[in-house]
């Protein structure tokens, strides 16, 4: 196999693949990416892992990294490289994953993301190029720029009050969970081979499933250091190196352990795993709702915390899923368990919800006066509003085509001698006010989420027969 199998032929990123430059990477001359790429590419390939190969690029210049490497890619949020993978290797542990970041990534808003992923341990191969500054945003200072280094944020040089550098390797040293640590160079052939060697020996250890290995590469950034490149690999030589000594921090040469075997998609051990169970249950709608959309219902339930906006969007969530819909629950929590800003967005689709979020929603439950003034504007045109009567007294001018459905929730709890059961009161009007399901099909979601406890269980289905019956004489006397 040749080397160059592991790059694409042709780079579409550089100008879209044309003439001499879809050979050619966009960085800038003199940048350490390259090396870096290539040093990857050959590991990759004198391994003969490349069929096995995932590689995970965040934002910055390594984002661009999967335009040239022709191995299974994906791209992560900002600092987030380490945790997606983590997913890769758990749900195949038979890949071989790399972490591709730099500095302003993995060092500063990934920096806990990367520890945690290093005290777990598991193989994975991390490439951390430091070029001691924020490149692809602007020269900014990096949580690797050196003390008395002049950045775009930092004109003066950095200084005492702006914190030390971070020296990565040694804080992935002291730790208990890598097994090997090595910082390398690129600023001449001695480096260059150290660093080839450092990479490859990486994935080498993640192959032989043994463990979590970091390698730091020195690396130059020409551009913002406003050097030649030669200028920028003696730059990295005097003054990088003093400050991030080069060599092996951390080499142990355990057991292999890791061998989760193949994954398995099997529905029965899928159960097994949520704690779930094969019973059929009943269903009782005799079609999707298709009054209210006909393809995707969009719902939003929001409150106070402790209100219990959220147990009601699940036991929503869980009656579509149980009427062979498919349904999504995203919840929302502010700072404080109660009290603080609750909301939770819900999906009920024919086939497939394409989209989790509900930021215009056909119907929206509102339990106190702060939901209603920021969600009610947001609800769609022709939408429908159920709020809480006995805490929103004057609910807000909305668009005239909107129905708002004022029932008291909270008093109609405290009739029944239990607040607590305010948001099944509002169940129940939801579903009286919106026929999304049967009643039926609400109350089988509560006897799942009750574990059959008889008692919760007649207070429940009380406290969702008033809602319902309150939102239905309120419909019934606006009717003319």
């Amino acid at each position: 196999m040749e080397v160059d199998s592991v790059f694409y032929h042709r780079f579409e990123r550089h100008d879209h693949a044309k003439g001499l430059k879809a050979h050619a990477t966009h960085y800038c001359a003199g940048c350490g990416h390259g090396l870096a790429h290539k040093y990857l590419a050959e590991a990759v390939d004198e391994l003969g892992i490349q069929d096995r190969t995932v590689a995970i690029s965040p934002v910055g210049c390594a984002v661009f990294l999967y335009y040239y490497l022709d191995v299974g890619n994906s791209q992560a949020a900002h600092g987030r490289a380490p945790a997606v993978a983590i997913g890769h290797k758990m749900a195949n542990p038979e890949s071989i994953v790399v972490s591709y970041q730099g500095d302003g990534d993995l060092a500063s808003i990934g920096l806990a993301e990367i520890i945690q992923a290093a005290q777990m341990g598991l193989p994975l191969s991390i490439i951390f190029i430091n070029n001691a500054i924020y490149a692809m945003t602007g020269g900014q200072m990096a949580p690797t720029t050196l003390m008395g280094q002049r950045t775009t944020t930092s004109p003066q040089g950095r200084y005492r009050l702006m914190g030390e550098p971070l020296k990565m390797a040694e804080m992935m040293a002291g730790l208990d969970g890598p097994i090997y640590v090595e910082r390398v160079g690129l600023f001449n052939n001695q480096q260059r081979f150290r660093a080839k060697k450092a990479i490859t020996k990486a994935l080498q250890l993640q192959v032989e499933n043994k463990g979590f290995s970091f390698v730091e590469v020195l690396a130059e950034c020409p551009t913002h250091l406003k050097m030649t490149p030669l200028e920028a690999e003696q730059w990295v030589e005097e003054e990088m190196v003093p400050i991030y000594p080069l060599g092996v921090k951390k080499d142990l040469d355990p057991e292999p352990w890791f061998d989760l075997g193949p994954p398995t998609f099997a529905p029965d051990a899928l159960l097994d795993v949520i704690g779930s169970s094969d019973e059929v249950v009943p269903r009782f709608a005799d079609g999707f709702p298709d009054h209210l959309d006909l393809h995707d219902v969009a719902l939003k339930f929001a409150g106070a915390g402790g209100d219990g906006a959220q147990t009601i969007a699940k036991l929503t969530c869980t009656a579509a899923i149980n009427e062979g819909f498919d349904g999504t629950y995203i919840p929302s929590y502010g700072p404080e368990s109660r009290g603080g800003t609750s909301y939770a967005d819900v999906h009920v689709a024919r086939d497939e919800v394409l989209s989790p979020s509900a930021p215009a929603p056909h119907v929206l439950v509102a339990f106190n006066a702060p939901s209603l003034e920021k969600f009610g504007p947001t609800v769609a045109k022709g939408g429908l509003i159920v709020y809480d009567e006995t805490v929103i007294a004057d609910p807000p001018d909305l668009d005239p085509s909107i129905r708002c459905l004022g029932v008291p929730f909270t008093q109609l709890a405290m009739d029944l001698g239990e607040a607590m059961v305010k948001n099944v009161v509002a169940l129940g009007a939801f579903q009286a006010a919106t026929k999304l399901l049967p009643a039926e099909s609400f109350r089988t979601a509560m006897d799942q989420a009750l574990h059959g406890d008889a008692d919760l269980l007649r207070t429940n289905e009380d406290a969702f027969a008033r809602g319902q019956q309150a939102a239905q004489d309120l419909l019934t006397a606006a009717t003319p």
